[in-house]
């Protein structure tokens, strides 16, 4: 089938000329990744589901209104969409997300786009170094499993063999920093995302 060797471009552009079929080929080239980055954030498969589809109703409308102007960037924009779905869910479960590191996205859910303005851009930066700081709170052994596997993007493989402890170990004491870090953030009552 011709479509599938298109570049995205072209299937949008196919789609938004009336060709149905190619907005299939897009989310069925681009599914996996896509909806695996939504459940790394939210670990539950069924809000992951809702959340993809959300994603995709939301890129229809965008094409359908011809507002799609991302040129030859599908799949980051899609990615942005499905990551503010992902915000928009625990905004309105008040809750924290969990911090990943995937993909193009660094551990805050925060988007480094080369669209933001200034006043964004110093929010980020002021975002990131209060972060670092709060880091600085964490006990030696977790704050080093965070480093290493947030800003050295290392695997937990790699960390215990570095560290010389058991992966579960390595695990577990990322999950304590992610728990101290989430009180601390509470605490201060630090926004990380906006």
């Amino acid at each position: 089938m011709k479509q599938s060797t298109d570049t995205d471009a072209l299937l949008v552009r196919a789609y938004m000329e009336g060709n149905e079929s190619a907005l299939c080929d897009l989310i069925t080239r681009h599914k996996q990744r896509i909806y695996s980055f939504i459940y790394s954030k939210v670990f539950d498969r069924d809000i992951a589901e809702d959340i993809f589809q959300d994603t995709f109703i939301k890129v229809i409308k965008t094409l359908r209104r011809g507002a799609y102007n991302e040129q030859g960037k599908f799949l980051p924009w899609v990615m942005r969409i499905a990551h503010n779905l992902v915000i928009d869910h625990f905004r309105k479960n008040n809750r924290m997300p969990k911090f990943e590191n995937k993909d193009d996205f660094n551990i805050f859910s925060v988007l480094s786009d080369s669209d933001l303005n200034i006043e964004k851009q110093m929010i980020k930066g002021q975002v990131e170094s209060d972060v670092q700081r709060l880091i600085e709170e964490l006990p030696e052994d977790q704050k080093q499993v965070l480093v290493m596997r947030i800003y050295k993007d290392m695997s937990f493989k790699e960390i215990s063999e570095q560290t010389n402890v058991s992966i579960n170990t390595a695990l577990g004491r990322m999950r304590y920093a992610l728990i101290n870090l989430r009180k601390v953030i509470d605490k201060h009552n630090i926004v990380l995302t906006n």
